[in-house]
C-alpha cells in the first residue's frame, strides 16, 4: 500500500442558511458528513455523486477554501491545486496565456523572469500547446484549449495532488477524450495523485484506480473501481451504475 498524500478524519463541513431578520445569524446546515478517507501516491480517486450532494464543497475543504468544518484534513505533501469545471470562468479573460500560467511563479517567488518564461513554455508544451500560445487570452482560445491552460496554471508550482472537479464536463464529446488522455498521461509522468470529482460514472469507471460514491453529504460505498463497477453493493451505487449504463446503451 502505497503512502496518503492526504487524510480526511471524521470530516463535516458546514455552512449558514440566510436569516430571515437584519440580527438573524440562520440556520447552521451540514453539508458534508463525518467522511473518512484518504488518497494515496500516484492514484487516481473518483468521487462520483449527484450535483448538491456535497463534492464541490468537500473540495473546497481540502483545499482550505472552506473554514467552517469539525474533524481533521492532513496534507503530507503540498497544498493540492484546482482543475475547475468551467475552463473560461477560471481563467482571468484580460490576462494573456503566458501570464496565466506564469502567474502562480510570480505570487511563490524565487524565480527570475528568464526562468519564469522558461518553465511557462515548458509546461505549456507539456499539455499539449506551444509558445504561440503564450500572447494570446481565453476568448481566442476553443474550451479545450482554456482547459489545456487550466491545467498547466494548476500544475506549474509542482503539485503533487490536484483535485479535478468535473473537469470534462463542460467540453464536447471528442475534446472530453482528450482532456481525459491528458490527465491520464500527465497522472504517469508526474507521479500525480488526483481526486477526480464527477456525476459521469463511465469516466470514472475508465479512469479511477478507486471510487467513493457520495449521497447526501455521506460516502454510502467506496472500494477498488473494478469491484464497484462489476458488484454494487449499495442501493444507491446500483442506481446510479444502472441509469449510467442505460444512458450509454
Amino acid at each position: 500500500m502505497t503512502k496518503p498524500v492526504f487524510e480526511l478524519s471524521n470530516l463535516s463541513v458546514f455552512y449558514r442558511e440566510k436569516g430571515q431578520g437584519l440580527f438573524s445569524r440562520g440556520v447552521r446546515r451540514e453539508v458534508v458528513h463525518n467522511l473518512s478517507f484518504e488518497l494515496h501516491e500516484g492514484e487516481i480517486l473518483g468521487l462520483v455523486g449527484e450535483s448538491g450532494c456535497g463534492k464541490s464543497t468537500l473540495a473546497r475543504a481540502i483545499l482550505g477554501l472552506e473554514s467552517t468544518y469539525s474533524g481533521q484534513i492532513i496534507h503530507h505533501t503540498n497544498r493540492p491545486q484546482m482543475v475547475f469545471q468551467d475552463p473560461y470562468g477560471s481563467l482571468n479573460p484580460r490576462m494573456t496565456v503566458g501570464r496565466i500560467v506564469e502567474e502562480p511563479l510570480i505570487i511563490s517567488g524565487g524565480y527570475d523572469r528568464a526562468e519564469r518564461r522558461r518553465r511557462t513554455v515548458e509546461m505549456l508544451e507539456l499539455v499539449g500547446l506551444d509558445s504561440r500560445y503564450l500572447s494570446r487570452y481565453p476568448r481566442e482560445l476553443s474550451g479545450g484549449q482554456r482547459q489545456r491552460v487550466s491545467i498547466a496554471a494548476a500544475l506549474i508550482g509542482g503539485p503533487k495532488v490536484l483535485i479535478a472537479d468535473e473537469p470534462v464536463s463542460a467540453l464536447d464529446a471528442t475534446i472530453r477524450v482528450q482532456i481525459l488522455e491528458l490527465l491520464w498521461k500527465l497522472q504517469r509522468e508526474l507521479k500525480l495523485s488526483i481526486l477526480f470529482i464527477s456525476h459521469d460514472l463511465s469516466v470514472v469507471e475508465h479512469l479511477c484506480d478507486r471510487v467513493l460514491i457520495m449521497q447526501n453529504g455521506q460516502i454510502v460505498e467506496s472500494g477498488a473501481a473494478e469491484a464497484i463497477f462489476e458488484n454494487p453493493q449499495h442501493v444507491y451505487t446500483q442506481q446510479l451504475i444502472t441509469a449510467s449504463r442505460s444512458l450509454t446503451a
